[in-house]
């Protein structure tokens, strides 16, 4: 029994713990940020929603902001027309698999799978394949590595826990106000419909961005889409 449990202690720590230290201690093979570059690239995730994404977009318009976001297989498919906005409107659109579900808990061909499909309906919409990828909670798994020749990795260096309510929409511009630096992927959500977040919580993101924008654009600082970082 001892050597069952150590042996599975070993399998989990490949499959789990080393990507985990890799990709989040080291950076090894994912981009948390450019550090020769002097711009920001915003980066949404677990969208299209059919009341935030638009608000979104329209004040992206309005700043004149290129952002990334990465998108759930499963909302693509359930609207096709706001997939199709953000890329008529220049932005770049990655996948988050088809549903929200942790890398660490599917086996490699199934996360294949939902890539391989998600990136279908997308390029189905826009015409365009993707190659940007952020898998859920940033985890990869020790396979993942293996995806690398085919897709980019996107991680992150600035974060605002705005999938919560809790704190408004001040905690998340002060937070990002402070923390955010040339180089930046900054990591926030157009959808609160996913496990462990608040439905209303993207109101609170775009009023924050509101003023986030403003502050960001007083200081000459430029706001790019991932692969112009």
């Amino acid at each position: 029994m001892v050597k069952i449990i150590l042996l599975l202690c070993f399998i989990l720590a490949l499959y789990w713990l080393i990507p985990f230290i890799l990709s989040a201690g080291f950076s090894i093979g994912v981009l948390k940020r450019k550090e020769t570059s002097e711009k920001i690239a915003f980066t949404f995730d677990d969208g299209p929603n059919r009341i935030f994404t638009p608000q979104l977009l329209d004040l992206l318009k309005k700043y004149n902001i290129k952002a990334t976001f990465f998108v759930l297989g499963s909302k693509a498919e359930k609207y096709p027309e706001l997939i199709a906005r953000m890329h008529e409107e220049g932005h770049l659109i990655g996948m988050h698999n088809y549903v929200h579900k942790s890398n660490w808990v599917m086996g490699p061909w199934t996360i294949r799978k939902q890539l391989g499909k998600t990136a279908a309906i997308i390029e189905n919409i826009t015409g365009e394949r993707p190659i940007y990828y952020r898998p859920p909670w940033g985890l990869l798994n020790l396979f993942d590595f293996f995806l690398m020749k085919k897709y980019k990795m996107i991680h992150w260096s600035v974060m605002a826990e705005d999938w919560r309510s809790k704190g408004g929409s001040e905690k998340i511009k002060t937070r990002l106000i402070r923390d955010i630096k040339n180089g930046d992927v900054v990591l926030l959500h157009d959808c609160g419909e996913t496990f462990g977040a608040d439905q209303d919580a993207p109101a609170n993101t775009i009023d924050a961005l509101k003023d986030v924008f403003k502050e960001l654009s007083s200081q000459g600082k430029s706001c790019v889409r991932i692969d112009e970082l």
